[in-house]
């Protein structure tokens, strides 16, 4: 959250180094704002302006997709049971899961169903994705150029 009531530019540059310190997979990040019959409405006044935290919720983004891209990038050539969720929303050639660290996975799609579970390695990633291919008995069923 960037912006909350008396926030200094310390405490936001506190908050950018923690989040170097832990290197999160992935946030959800917002700016704060005061929403009716809470605490913080009712006790603090919202005294940061929406120019300040809008540029500070940018550094953190910026920082998080930093972060992401590094953590995928630990991925590339490993092996992840992932539940399959949907179809891809870029491409209907492809499917969407969640491997068990909640990374957004997608690869080729083959028979493979809504609700089974696969074994994916990842051969390339994104900020937001890794992106691989289906593996039976060490063998891959596609490949794929990303």
């Amino acid at each position: 959250m960037a912006g909350f009531c008396t926030e200094t530019e310390e405490d936001h540059q506190q908050t950018l180094s923690l989040m170097e310190q832990v290197n999160f997979d992935y946030a959800y990040t917002f700016v704060y704002s005061e929403r009716p019959g809470t605490l913080a409405e009712r006790n603090f006044k919202d005294d940061i302006p929406e120019e300040i935290k809008k540029r500070r919720l940018q550094e953190i983004i910026a920082l998080q997709n930093k972060c992401s891209l590094i953590s995928n990038q630990k991925d590339l050539h490993k092996r992840y049971q992932v539940l399959i969720e949907s179809v891809s929303k870029k491409s209907s050639a492809f499917l969407y899961g969640r491997n068990s660290q909640n990374k957004g996975v997608v690869f080729p799609k083959d028979e493979n169903k809504f609700g089974e579970y696969v074994e994916v390695e990842v051969l390339d990633y994104s900020i937001g994705t890794l992106k691989g291919v289906v593996i039976t008995n060490n063998k891959s069923l596609a490949q794929v150029t990303f």
